[in-house]
């Protein structure tokens, strides 16, 4: 979770093979330092970084590790059973005004609403961005999360198990319940072979 929306992963994803002009110019700029361009027009290094992450591929999900297809399926019928996918839903669509047409109206499977919620005093770091508190955090998207060694926005564990329990937590005198209580408890009610085809599916993402 992160209030930028950001996640941190061990996996090197390849740029995808669609360059429209900007990132043509910004491939030329990278090779002869100017290519041509006048100053206000040069690309700076912001801008390079920027292109590279907004060009970056989706990872692929795997539809058979671990434990199988049964089992990743069975995971994701759970995961959506007990109220995971309320926040971290698994598709969203983008813009159809993009300024790339290569990322207009796109089916992104990140798994994440990207709305800000209020986690409990667990996971609170009670540090205020902007609008939102201590204990509030963006959805991290979950794609990719299979290729991550640590989880939550502090990377405080490597243990999945315990990243989703995290996720509860009553509240204090100063943050309230976590909104996801109800969702945790459902986990905990699962047996323990759906509790691990759910993991099953979430390290398949």
């Amino acid at each position: 979770m992160s209030k930028l929306g950001s996640a941190t992963s061990s996996s090197k994803t390849s740029a995808t093979t669609t360059q429209p002009a900007d990132m043509r110019r910004l491939r030329m700029t990278a090779v002869d330092g100017s290519a041509g361009l006048p100053a206000s027009q040069a690309v700076s290094d912001l801008e390079r970084f920027a292109f590279f992450m907004k060009f970056l591929a989706p990872p692929v999900p795997s539809n058979i590790t671990p434990g199988g297809a049964n089992s990743i399926a069975h995971g994701q019928q759970k995961f959506a059973d007990i109220g995971c996918s309320l926040c971290h839903t698994p598709s969203l669509r983008t813009s159809d005004s993009s300024e790339f047409a290569v990322l207009t109206n796109v089916t992104v499977n990140l798994f994440s609403d990207l709305v800000v919620h209020k986690m409990g005093p667990k996971l609170a770091d009670d540090i205020v961005q902007g609008q939102a508190d201590g204990d509030e955090f963006r959805t991290a998207p979950l794609w990719g999360l299979g290729q991550r060694i640590f989880f939550l926005h502090d990377g405080r564990t490597n243990d999945l198990v315990q990243a989703i329990y995290a996720h509860a937590s009553a509240g204090n005198g100063r943050y309230a319940d976590s909104e996801a209580n109800q969702v945790i408890a459902a986990f905990n009610s699962l047996s323990e072979k759906d509790k691990q085809d759910l993991l099953n599916f979430l390290r398949s993402l």
